[in-house]
C-alpha cells in the first residue's frame, strides 16, 4: 500500500541522508524510530507529500506522489493521508466541528456532518463539538486533532512526537486512541518517535 524506495534528501547545507527501502502494508501499525536529528521528521515530511525528497519515489496505492502537481498533491494528500502534529493546528476563530467539515471542504470532497460527529463522539469529546480551540485543554486538542487527521478516512494516518511532552498516563491514553482509531478507521499508522514507552504498544519498527 505505502512504499518507498532509492529514497534520499539533501539538506541546505550539503549533508545527505539516505533512507532504507520501506513497505507498509494495509492496516500496519509501524514505529518511526531513531536520535534527535536522524532525520525522522524529514522522512515523515517526505511521506506526507509536504517535502520533496532529492532522490527515490514514494508510492501510496500505486500513486507516485513526487509526479503529482501542487494542486493535484495537496488533493490527493487531503484525501489519503491523515497527520497528527506535535501541536494542534487549528483554526482559532472557528469550532471543533467547523474545523473538522473544513478538513473535507478543503481535500474537495463533501461534508459529512454525521461522521465527524461519529469521530468525536469515539473519541469521548461529542459534548467540545461546538467548543473554540482557545477553550480546550492541551489533551482535548490532541484529540480533536486525532478526529481531524481522520475525517477523510485516510489510508494512512501519522503521528508526529504525539507523546513528547506527556506524563506516562497520558502517553498510554494517546498511543491507546491513536491504534485503536487507526484500526477502526482502517488506516495504517506510522508514529515517529524517541519516546522508549510508546514501543510497548507497537511491534513494528523502522530504524533510522
Amino acid at each position: 500500500m505505502i512504499s518507498i524506495k532509492s529514497l534520499a534528501h539533501l539538506y541546505d547545507k550539503g549533508r545527505r541522508i539516505s533512507f532504507p527501502d520501506w513497505e507498509i502494508a494495509e492496516m500496519e501499525q509501524w514505529l518511526l524510530l531513531g536520535a534527535s536529528g536522524s532525520g525522522k521528521s524529514t522522512l515523515l515530511n517526505i511521506i506526507s507529500g509536504l517535502l520533496k525528497p532529492s532522490k527515490g519515489e514514494v508510492l501510496i496505492n500505486h500513486t507516485d506522489l513526487y509526479t503529482l502537481s501542487a494542486r493535484k498533491m495537496d488533493q490527493f494528500r487531503g484525501r489519503h493521508i491523515g497527520i497528527v502534529f506535535q501541536r494542534p493546528h487549528l483554526i482559532r476563530s472557528l469550532n471543533v466541528l467547523d474545523n473538522l467539515d473544513l478538513a473535507a471542504v478543503m481535500a474537495g470532497l463533501p461534508v459529512d456532518e454525521a461522521h465527524n460527529l461519529s469521530l468525536l463522539d469515539n473519541l469521548h469529546i461529542a459534548d467540545l463539538a461546538h467548543a473554540f480551540p482557545d477553550e480546550l485543554s492541551q489533551g482535548q486538542l490532541q484529540r480533536v486533532s486525532v478526529a481531524r487527521a481522520l475525517v477523510n478516512r485516510p489510508d494512512l494516518l501519522i503521528a508526529d512526537e504525539p507523546t513528547s511532552s506527556l506524563d506516562d498516563e497520558n502517553a498510554n491514553q494517546v498511543i491507546q486512541m491513536l491504534t485503536s482509531q487507526a484500526k477502526d478507521n482502517g488506516a495504517a499508522l506510522v508514529i515517529a518517535t524517541h519516546d522508549q514507552r510508546v514501543r510497548n504498544h507497537i511491534s513494528k519498527t523502522y530504524l533510522l
